[in-house]
């Protein structure tokens, strides 16, 4: 798989003078690269090494701590299904079921066509919900097997495209931070105050 495209590559600078430490801009910079490629790719990891100034394996020890970024391919719709307490007792094992069976597959794989892949997930904190499940971490409530068959068929023929973005994207609105106003990098132990200090100090002088 690419490392980050030209233009992301542009992005990801931008993001990256956003902190006083490059390496600061670590997570950001996984979740676009998931968002280019729907999964957070080797190559992508190595590229994102180099430009923050750490070593792979750091990248991929992040990467790897958090649940929503995945290091392989998944559908373009990630159905996560609660089958914690809450969501047991009301129903949520047989949601799971009902789903596997719509989509033809186990928890844990992906549809032929690459349109989806199911998981069993522990709590999603929605509790008061149950039975509930997100679909690309976007949260649906009280669902009912006749409610997850609906669902299923608005994301076969991208009908909800404007609420559930396809695998990868974290935000409709990309973040945009003036130049003046980001914290921009720092070198350890150097002498003078960082900007973003100075900044501050500067706004409450008299």
């Amino acid at each position: 798989m690419p490392r980050f495209t030209a233009d992301n590559t542009i992005l990801a600078h931008e993001i990256i003078t956003r902190y006083p430490r490059p390496k600061s801009a670590l997570i950001p910079l996984l979740h676009l690269a998931q968002e280019q490629d729907g999964y957070v790719a080797d190559d992508a990891m190595e590229h994102i090494a180099e430009l923050i100034g750490v070593t792979a394996a750091e990248v991929l020890g992040t990467c790897s701590f958090y649940e929503m970024f995945k290091l392989a391919p998944v559908g373009e719709y990630l159905v996560n299904v609660c089958t914690n307490i809450s969501c047991l007792l009301v129903g949520g094992e047989e949601l799971l079921h009902h789903i596997e069976t719509r989509l033809g597959i186990k928890s844990g794989h992906t549809t032929e066509d690459g349109k989806f892949t199911v998981e069993d997930v522990e709590c999603i904190a929605a509790c008061t919900e149950a039975p509930c499940l997100q679909v690309n971490y976007r949260y649906f409530s009280r669902v009912t097997p006749e409610a997850a068959d609906a669902l299923i068929d608005d994301l076969l023929h991208d009908r909800r495209l404007d609420e559930i973005p396809k695998h990868g994207v974290l935000a409709r609105t990309r973040q945009q931070i003036p130049a003046a106003t980001r914290a921009g990098n720092a070198v350890p132990g150097e002498a003078e105050e960082p900007v973003w200090i100075r900044r501050a100090r500067a706004e409450v002088s008299p």
